[in-house]
């Protein structure tokens, strides 16, 4: 069996660890001419933290990344609503990384390239598309730069980890039409900054008719002063909103209007935003779940298969578990590669649509939608008389069971 995936994000490379690991060969081709450490912040949940430490990566992330400590949910004059402890804090057997898109693509990247070989990963190789015969897959490709046709490359099966652009979904859904907006834009950036909370605090505050914002490290120590790299993303409800693109630059003047007032005890926003390194602005879209994912011998994962709305912390992470459950059915599949690839959209295509629904309507940040509508965004005396303890830790619970980072998910 040789697989060929198209895309070395998060999920292509993590597939093709979990594919190496099980001692099936495969080849992965990226359209960009080098793999660069670009992008900004993203938490891994306990549950995407299980599979990356089977592949021994945990040690790496540790060392590159954040251990996220705990969530803290306030509003927006900064008034403390509900905080509970993340990844081994809470209990898990494993932790939660706050970490860099790029330092993460990275780790993934030179783990594979240091394990299959450096003859595996070809980049500067665009996809155009696919064909396919009862015996074989071929992905059709072209120079990124030059725009020539490259050879066809042959496998048993393709998979199309591919991202939010994909052309192997464009193919399979010509039809699909354009991604659904949330009514939601955000803007994201990072900041150098000193630690604020623990220090390994991942903030949720305020509510989207307002502004929203996270904020959370990930990256220690970054020069002498002790500072850490933040990442930050501003949510604020408008009809207004381009075309997504991950790298798309963003403008400060935009949306720090909904943050000016944000000056806390436990940190300044309107200083950390202004002080960025780098702004990007990208719609919240996502896209209904597909009826099915795998065509014969080609298949999708991760953004390709489910773009998601980028809530809850959750993109990446469901990335990771197709990677893991693909290698698994590819390495049980005997001689009938085709009936894998059924085998694994079975096994993921509900539970993620599930994440994208939730998403939608019910992300770890409905507990500050309910504070918002119960104190008619006002500050409160005593969050006790606006909301039990009991009830916010439902809504947490509810979400992590929806996404698969319970506990008794992850004692499966």
């Amino acid at each position: 069996m040789d697989v060929i995936i198209v895309g070395a994000g998060i999920g292509g490379l993590t597939l093709g660890l979990a594919l190496h690991r099980a001692g099936i060969s495969c080849h992965i081709y990226e359209a960009a001419s080098t793999i660069q450490p670009i992008g900004v912040g993203i938490n891994v949940l306990p549950h995407a933290i299980r599979e990356l430490a089977a592949l021994d990566l945990e040690a790496p992330l540790a060392r590159i990344g954040v251990t996220t400590a705990e969530a803290c949910f306030f509003n927006r004059f900064g008034q403390l609503i509900y905080r509970e402890p993340l990844g081994r804090a809470a209990g898990y057997a494993w932790p939660q990384f706050s970490i860099h898109r790029g330092d993460l693509q990275q780790v993934l990247a030179h783990a594979f390239i240091a394990r299959a070989g450096s003859d595996r990963l070809f980049t500067g190789w665009r996809c155009v598309g696919f064909s396919q015969k009862p015996s074989r897959a071929t992905i059709h490709f072209e120079d990124a730069k030059t725009g020539e046709p490259l050879p066809p490359q042959h496998g048993t099966v393709a998979i199309g980890c591919d991202g939010i652009h994909s052309v192997i979904r464009k193919q399979l859904y010509p039809q699909e039409g354009e991604p659904r907006y949330s009514g939601c834009n955000m803007w994201r950036g990072v900041t150098r900054w000193p630690p604020f909370l623990s220090g390994a605090s991942m903030v949720r505050a305020g509510w989207l008719a307002t502004g929203k914002m996270i904020i959370y490290p990930i990256r220690n120590h970054i020069d002498d002063e002790g500072r850490q790299l933040v990442n930050w993303v501003a949510e604020i409800e408008t009809p207004r909103h381009l075309a997504r693109d991950w790298n798309r630059p963003g403008r400060l003047a935009d949306f720090v209007g909904a943050f000016r007032d944000w000056r806390f005890d436990w940190l300044d926003v309107p200083g950390m935003i202004g002080a960025a390194d780098m702004i990007l602005e990208f719609p919240m879209v996502d896209q209904d779940p597909l009826p099915r994912w795998s065509f014969g011998r080609v298949s999708l994962l991760g953004d390709a298969a489910h773009p998601m709305v980028p809530r809850g912390s959750n993109g990446a992470g469901q990335a990771i578990l197709d990677a893991r459950a693909l290698a698994d059915c590819l390495s049980t599949a005997g001689h009938d590669p085709i009936a894998a690839l059924r085998a694994y959209e079975n096994r993921r295509l509900q539970a993620t649509a599930n994440v994208v629904r939730t998403n939608r309507a019910n992300p770890p940040d409905a507990i500050l939608r309910e504070v918002y509508l119960r104190t008619g965004d006002k500050p409160f005396d005593d969050i006790d008389n606006v909301i039990s303890r009991e009830e916010l830790a439902a809504i947490s619970e509810s979400y992590k069971r929806v996404a698969g980072y319970d506990r008794q998910s992850l004692a499966r």
